[in-house]
């Protein structure tokens, strides 16, 4: 098993869902507050050094434009 990019957690409501892509968990974490107006949050897993290192940069990880 490969190790989970994101996990999402809700401390209103004990929701906790793992996901290997971080869109799928942005996702995820916009339908939550949708539905239910808690505020969930990620903890993201480990990348690369430069990976990090750009993502830091950036600034910005999440979903595409739709």
């Amino acid at each position: 098993m490969t190790t989970p990019r994101a996990t999402v957690r809700c401390p209103d409501c004990g929701l906790e869902e793992t996901f290997s892509k971080l869109a799928s968990a942005r996702e995820r974490i916009e339908e939550h507050r949708e539905e239910t107006g808690h505020d969930p949050d990620w903890q993201l897993g480990r990348f690369a050094p430069g990976v990090e290192q750009m993502g830091d940069e950036a600034g910005v990880c999440g979903i595409p434009d739709r």
